[in-house]
């Protein structure tokens, strides 16, 4: 599939061989070491140099990427223990898209992932191989590219990130059976990496999926044009979410929505009408309930 101004039509768009092709992710990568005490500090600097090179040179898909539509992403790798060579961490990962026409950027993934522990030693190469895995790191890494790419795709073609929602099955599955991995395994957790993409290739979640295009392409990207209309469209789109939580309760999809997205829709409820902003928080507080200090501003706007 060919990705060059993907807001416009994709494959109309594959016939055009005078744009440049680029790497995918414009990834900025931090390695906090800051709760480690004593260590040699150079170790996280020469792995986060590492790491940025591993994402931002490799090509992981077969798209052709203009070199101003890179993903701009980040990933933040908080160590919370270092023993020689042996980490125990956290890693935040977040990713954006421009909406077009504006300069505005919204959030795709805002994703917390507390079970990341690796080794590393310093100066050692970062391999990656999609049928063999050696490295949890680099496994966990390439399985939050596929992730970043699929929520990417996904925004602009209906389930256009399918095939890299099977890159992420593919290390899933493979990651299992490292017994000492964690965050790979079904019933672990149910917001672990598993979940992740278990949910996302559920029977559920062509709902979500379905509210995930039409909330991107059909609601933001037409903003600009027609602000009512956008911002209609994107009201009508997240009813799905009821429909996501009706059939599956503990979905991590939702709270991958409210962690990514919630702010964002506030913001636009805040322009829809007095019947709307209502029927917004309604809804919302159904399916957030633990979202309340979040959804003041909106309940705010209703009385």
């Amino acid at each position: 599939m060919c990705k060059i101004k993907r807001w416009i039509s994709l494959g109309l768009l594959c016939l055009l061989p005078w744009m440049g092709e680029a790497q995918e992710l414009n990834a900025r990568i931090t390695v906090n070491g800051d709760k480690i005490a004593a260590a040699n500090k150079q170790i996280f600097t020469t792995l986060q140099n590492a790491l940025t090179e591993f994402v931002n040179n490799r090509k992981w898909t077969d798209a052709t990427f203009a070199v101003n539509e890179k993903i701009d992403c980040t990933m933040t790798i908080i160590v919370n223990e270092l023993d020689e060579t042996s980490f125990k961490s956290e890693i935040q990962v977040q990713a954006r898209r421009p909406v077009y026409n504006s300069s505005y950027t919204t959030t795709l993934l805002n994703f917390r992932d507390q079970e990341l522990a690796f080794d590393y030693t310093e100066g050692e190469p970062l391999d990656y191989n999609s049928t063999t895995l050696t490295s949890n790191l680099t496994a966990t890494v390439a399985f939050y590219v596929y992730l970043i790419l699929a929520m990417d795709f996904d925004s602009f073609a209906l389930q256009g990130g399918n095939a890299y929602i099977q890159q992420a099955q593919q290390i899933v599955t493979l990651a299992q059976s490292e017994m000492s991995w964690t965050g790979w395994k079904a019933f672990d957790s149910n917001k672990n990496r598993h979940a992740v993409v278990t949910a996302l290739q559920d029977n559920a979640s062509e709902a979500f999926r379905q509210m995930w295009y039409t909330y991107h392409l059909k609601g933001l990207d037409e903003m600009a044009a027609n602000a009512d209309r956008g911002r209609t469209t994107i009201i009508e789109a997240i009813a799905a979410l009821q429909e996501v939580k009706k059939a599956r309760p503990t979905s991590i999809l939702l709270q991958m929505f409210a962690d990514a997205k919630l702010d964002e829709l506030i913001a636009i409820y805040s322009k829809a009408t007095t019947q709307e902003r209502q029927q917004g928080y309604t809804m919302l507080t159904d399916i957030y309930p633990a979202q309340s200090t979040r959804l003041e501003e909106l309940k705010k706007a209703v009385q």
